[in-house]
Order: structure tokens, then sequence, then C-alpha cells
């Protein structure tokens, strides 16, 4: 069993930046990781994974070059930088463990959430 903690959300000024953190705990030996997002009215999306190794990342492409994502694993922590942050990214922010890919089905794992807001 996995247990993922999501932190650092918060409420945001257009073009402004956040830092997600994902604290793991429990067998948590190998696992890749991702970010999900929701916002409301519309369906959970993938942001970001990335391998256990940190040597293969992905991005969606409405935050590449933006968004960066990156692990700790003598922490147990995975982060999400954001920076130049748009409205459109306003939702509520998923740790997930199981897959670095887009494919939700490939998650076994998954945080409470957190909220990012951005303000215009």
């Amino acid at each position: 069993q996995v247990q993922l903690v999501e932190s650092g959300g918060g409420l945001v000024q257009a073009g402004g930046s956040l830092r997600l953190s994902c604290a793991a705990s429990g067998r948590t030996s190998s696992y890749a990781m991702g970010w999900f997002r929701q916002a409301p009215g519309k369906e959970r999306e993938f942001v970001a994974g990335i391998s256990w190794s940190g040597t293969r990342k992905y991005y969606t492409e409405s935050v590449t070059g933006r968004f960066t994502i990156y692990r700790d694993n003598a922490k147990n922590t995975v982060y999400l930088q954001m920076n130049t942050l748009k409205p459109e990214d306003t939702a509520v922010y998923y740790c997930t463990a199981g897959s670095y890919e887009p494919d939700r089905t490939l998650y076994r794992y998954w945080g409470q959430g957190t909220q990012v807001t951005v303000s215009s």
C-alpha cells in the first residue's frame, strides 16, 4: 500500500509560480509518479509524469516549458514546479503513483488533491 499526500497549492496571480510537493509513504520502491488535475466540470487530465530514476519525463502539451516535474527518492517526494501560471491552470492537482504516462488507468494510487487557483 502507498499513501500520497500533496501540499503546496494555493492562490496565485497569473504569471506567478507555485511548487507542489507529494510525499509518499508505504511501499514506494520503484514507482513511477505523476500529476493529474481536474477543473470544475471537466475530466481529470494528465499533467506530468516521471520515471522512478527520474530520467524519463512526460508532459502534457499545455504545460510544456512552464512546468517541471522532479523527484527526490531519498525523501520519497515528487515535486511539480509550476511557472508562468495561467487562469486555465486552476484545478485540483492530484499526485499519483504507478506510471509516468498519460493513461489514467495505469495509475494505482492517488492522493487527496491540492487546490491551485490562478487569478487573472
